[in-house]
Formats: structure tokens, sequence, C-alpha cells
């Protein structure tokens, strides 16, 4: 008998300390209700607002109606995932977290969105033109050299 309650008790605490918080429920909620084009339009979202940093204003111009369309895009978006399609969820990390949970779902979102993008030939090739300007013997201790 004390081998079956020993057991049970530890399966509730396998279970449990692999149980998902609700921040990790709200993020795969956010991130399975979303599609590549919706990715896309969030970072170009994420794009465009961090052109408007008076540093990088001289970067990019942009349209007055591309900003507009791209705000009232991802105003859709943001609420078609935290007050309709993953609201119970949204609720629930709110209530474990604070509003910092919706914040941590879109981190996570916007990290995908950065992968897929950063996945593209065109974007690789110019990150790699930066290899040239890496001092790599100053590397080479960090990467296990001399």
């Amino acid at each position: 008998m004390f081998r079956v309650l020993f057991g049970v008790v530890l399966a509730v605490l396998v279970s449990a300390a692999h149980a998902e918080s609700p921040v990790e429920v709200l993020s795969k909620c956010v991130v399975e209700n979303t599609t590549g084009r919706d990715r896309k339009d969030l970072a170009k979202w994420v794009f465009l607002a961090m052109s408007a940093h008076p540093q990088m204003r001289a970067l990019v111009t942009v349209p007055a109606a591309v900003a507009e369309e791209a705000s009232r895009s991802s105003g859709r978006l943001f609420t078609k995932l935290v007050a309709e399609v993953c609201a119970k969820d949204a609720r629930a990390a709110v209530q474990t977290v604070g509003p910092a949970a919706i914040q941590s779902a879109f981190t996570v979102l916007g990290e995908i969105a950065m992968q897929e993008l950063m996945a593209d030939k065109d974007v690789q090739a110019y990150t790699a033109n930066t290899d040239k300007y890496i001092d790599s013997e100053k590397f080479q201790w960090v990467l296990g050299g001399k």
C-alpha cells in the first residue's frame, strides 16, 4: 500500500514540476494562433516603432499611411490574441503574474518572428558581411583556441 501511495505522490510531484506556468500557456497560445504573415506584420510594426527613435529616423522614411496600417494591423492582432482567442489563458496569466504576463507572451512571439526573418537568405547574406570586420584573432581564446 505504501508503495502505491508513494508512487501516486511521486507522479503528482513530477507532473507538477513539469506543468507549464500560466505565462508559458499564454505564450504557447499566442504563438500557435498566429501565422507567418501575422509574425511578419508584427516584425514590421516593431521595425517601424524603432524607426521613430531620433537616432534611427534618418535611416528610413516611413509614409504615414504605412505606419498607420501597421499600427491598425498590430492592434487587431493584439486584440484577437489577448481578448478573444487566448482570453482565458491571458486572464489566468495576468491574475498570476500581472500585466507583465502579456508582455512576456509577446516577447516570445517577437523572438519567433525574428528567427523567421533572420532565416531569410538575403538577411543572412547581409549579416554575414559583418564577418569581414570581426577580428578573429581576438576571438580565438573565447572560442577555445590559443
